[in-house]
């Protein structure tokens, strides 16, 4: 590997470019049309950040995927990869514990407090590799909406804006939020005669749910969630998103003493963020300007967050736009209009 950047400061170690896909200096970057692979080293985690697109005006879109355990190039689908890639660079990051991250650190140092010090470690990287005049757009999507937040809060400084997608800012408000819009879209299903047989199990499921909280509980809500969207797809309630996407790319990484394929069960029993975290009533201490991007039918993160969202946030320049034929994910589901609303978005403030 070839060192591209050691930045000495507090949050922020080394980047490192990957070996045989770019080994250039920062004079000889190609902006228009990004195809890199960079690592962001910060508290014993090395974290992949693939960018690619163009980045003529320096402009980058950092994604913060979903899970926890997700990876970054899961969102390379049409939207991205042939629409918004073409009007500015986007960041593919794999989070710690998460895609291709390695690390030699121990399931007791993993919090979202180190996660949201690892974005802003990304931010700097990234200004060190291109120029300070770069400029920073944050996405989250669904739990990527929890560590957006939580990034913001502690230094919102380096971006330009951000987008919150199905984002999940009140995690401790799903298990109670769950039992009502499960409820409430089985009853819809039913009397609509599609899959009847599921949501009726769903409507035993959350009957049967304690009024305390209970993690086993939370995860039957959860997956209940998920499957049910997969039913509204089937049954053409929603539009069934695309499935052309990147995927991870299987590189030869040395692992080191602990690699966490299993990050959800990590952060999700052990270490109970479900559970304890919200970030509602502190989100109008985010002001750059904003923009909420939410299908209407999620149930995964319940689609009233939109709302929610959009009245806390602390900006004076805020948008939202509710997909109307889309649940938890718009950029597939309504792939065109997705990266319409983003590139909109991005053009009138880079």
């Amino acid at each position: 590997m070839k060192k591209i950047v050691i930045y000495k400061l507090k949050i922020v170690g080394i980047a490192l470019l990957v070996l045989g896909i770019y080994s250039c200096s920062k004079e000889d970057i190609n902006l228009s049309d990004l195809n890199e692979t960079i690592f962001v080293r910060h508290k014993n985690a090395d974290m992949p950040a693939y960018i690619y697109g163009n980045g003529s005006e320096k402009v980058f879109l950092i994604i913060l995927h979903g899970g926890p355990g997700g990876h970054g190039l899961q969102y390379r689908s049409r939207s991205f990869r042939d629409e918004i890639e073409k009007n500015n660079a986007v960041v593919y990051f794999d989070q710690r514990g998460s895609g291709n991250s390695q690390g030699n650190y121990s399931e007791d140092e993993i919090s979202i407090d180190i996660m949201a010090e690892d974005v802003l470690a990304l931010a700097k990287v990234i200004k060190a590799r291109y120029g300070k005049d770069s400029k920073l757009f944050l996405m989250g999507h669904s739990w990527g909406g929890t560590l957006g937040p939580a990034a913001l809060i502690k230094d919102q400084g380096e971006f330009t804006a951000w987008i919150d997608v199905d984002g999940a800012h009140d995690p401790k408000g799903f298990y109670n939020k769950y039992k009502v819009v499960l409820k409430e879209m089985a009853d819809t299903q039913i009397v609509l005669g599609n899959s009847i047989d599921y949501w009726q199990n769903v409507n035993d499921i959350v009957q049967n749910i304690g009024a305390n909280y209970s993690t086993d509980d939370f995860f039957k809500l959860n997956r209940a969630a998920l499957a049910g969207e997969e039913k509204l797809a089937e049954d053409n309630f929603i539009i069934n998103g695309e499935t052309d996407f990147e995927g991870n790319p299987q590189l030869n990484f040395i692992t080191v003493k602990w690699n966490s394929n299993g990050m959800t069960n990590i952060l999700g029993y052990k270490k109970g963020l479900w559970r304890d975290v919200s970030y509602t009533n502190r989100l109008s201490k985010i002001t750059i300007p904003s923009l909420v991007l939410f299908g209407k039918h999620d149930i995964v993160v319940p689609a009233e967050y939109a709302q929610e969202a959009f009245d806390n946030l602390g900006s004076s320049d805020k948008e939202i736009f509710i997909f109307e034929n889309s649940a938890h994910s718009p950029m597939s589901s309504e792939p065109d209009l997705f990266a319409i609303k983003v590139i909109e978005f991005i053009n009138r403030l880079k």
